[in-house]
């Protein structure tokens, strides 16, 4: 039976936006990055004192910085496949590109965040809150390469399709930043 404009999806995945495998990934790595939360909030239930001193050493203003540049670099990558499906092809590749510069912004500046922690003597090993903040901004860190790559690989590879699918991991990665940031920057 065909799709006709008033039939129903063969399936609730026909309905998905990109490609099944893509939602996969995407859902394994909300899983990962969501025990690693549940791991970091009860360990934070022991020593609330302690997690909260040792917030207090990290870089609000930089990881606020580090939240407007992926959710605008979110909504380049969302406007490059609007463009692109209006034939927009060149408008769309700089968006892309553009989602992928403020990618590498925002690894540059949380590099700078770890130089500072570092300089402060704020290793993995200093305290529980520290090895949960460099495990999981670490790991989002990686996904955030990932990402700049696949940016920059749908903005060579622009079919539409492609542009749907790289947004779509784009926006796991800034989704993870999203609840990272409260969790690990401001939550008392």
């Amino acid at each position: 039976m065909t799709n006709t404009p008033h039939s129903e999806p063969a399936n609730v995945f026909d309905e998905l936006p990109g490609d099944l495998i893509m939602w996969v990934l995407i859902i394994s790595e909300l899983l990962v990055f969501g025990a690693g939360l549940a791991a970091f909030m009860s360990v934070r239930i022991m020593d609330p004192v302690g997690f909260g001193e040792a917030q207090d050493h990290l870089n609000r203003a930089a990881a606020g910085a580090n939240t407007a540049i992926l959710v605008t670099s979110g909504f380049l990558a969302a406007r490059a496949l609007r463009l692109r499906q209006a034939a927009q092809r060149a408008q769309a590749r700089i968006m892309l590109v553009t989602a992928a510069v403020l990618g590498m912004a925002f690894l540059w500046i949380k590099a700078l965040e770890y130089r500072a922690d570092a300089a402060a003597g704020l290793t993995i090993d200093t305290n529980n809150f520290f090895t949960f903040y460099y495990l999981l901004t670490g790991f989002h860190a990686a996904h955030v390469v990932a990402g700049i790559l696949i940016l920059l690989l749908v903005a060579w590879r622009d079919a539409p399709q492609n542009i749907e699918v790289g947004a779509a991991f784009w926006h796991m990665v800034d989704l993870v930043w999203v609840l990272l940031f409260p969790v690990i920057y401001l939550l008392r």
